[in-house]
């Protein structure tokens, strides 16, 4: 393992106490994942954050060989999206997974977030879409959120959490605290009365200013070398990736059970 996977894996690990430390997950409910070249590493299943080391974080290849793994601990049942949406969407490169209290209440109504503050823009777009409801680590659940995700950085599972991603890991976790904050805003302003929901066109211009707003993306990191004998994760069948791209859309501003 070179230093520089070395170090990716303990950014996801730091990632994952971050999310639970900010209060947008709890437990091992998330988790997150990052591209390596054309591996993506993931967080194992049901391992408490606070025990993991770099060595458990799961390796799953991005181009063939569909639902294989390197590791001796299996991916966390959601790797399924993970690994579609950075197949479909190359300029995703960490994707941050959490069930934040607000914002998940929003998702259990089946409410999208819609531009009651001009920060909506930091998730591309001028609502936060809702995905429906499908079981967790499924194709129809991955399916939904590609759908959900389209021209946008962030989404809502129907009675399940949220999707957030970046170009690497500390701008997907930044994106994932903004989604709780606009979903906190927008339950409190329903308290108090009507929310004001502002313009397309604002937003859309809002959009065009928060692509240079932020923190910055690293550089990606190189292509990892061959790696030792793969498993396959549970519910997978050995085939070779269809090529396509469902969705496009750029990242914003910046867990079903493990």
């Amino acid at each position: 393992m070179t230093r520089e996977e070395q170090n990716l894996r303990q950014e996801i690990i730091q990632t994952c106490l971050a999310m639970n430390h900010q209060g947008i997950n709890q437990g091992t409910s998330g988790n997150v994942s990052a591209r390596h070249g054309k591996t993506m590493l993931i967080t194992p299943s049901g391992i408490p954050y606070e025990a993991l080391k770099p060595a458990d974080i799961v390796a799953m290849p991005l181009d063939d060989d569909y639902g294989a793994y390197e590791g001796k601990l299996a991916p966390s049942s959601e790797w399924r999206f993970h690994l579609d949406i950075m197949a479909a969407r190359p300029e995703v490169g960490a994707i941050v997974h959490t069930h934040s209290t607000y914002a998940t209440a929003m998702a259990i109504c089946g409410f999208e977030i819609p531009a009651v503050h001009y920060m909506i823009a930091a998730a591309g777009g001028p609502t936060i879409r809702v995905a429906p409801y499908a079981t967790y680590g499924t194709k129809e659940l991955s399916r939904n959120a590609l759908q959900a995700l389209e021209g946008r950085g962030a989404c809502l599972l129907a009675n399940h959490g949220v999707i957030a991603t970046g170009p690497g890991l500390q701008r997907a976790l930044w994106l994932a605290g903004e989604v709780e904050t606009l979903a906190r805003q927008y339950v409190l302003a329903r308290s108090l009365g009507k929310p004001v929901v502002l313009p397309e066109e604002e937003i859309a211009a809002v959009v065009e200013k928060f692509k240079s707003y932020g923190p910055r993306a690293e550089a990606a990191p190189a292509a990892p070398k061959p790696a030792p004998r793969r498993k396959r994760a549970s519910g997978s069948k050995p085939s070779v990736r269809k090529r396509g791209a469902p969705g496009k859309g750029s990242p914003g501003r910046g867990g079903k059970k493990s």
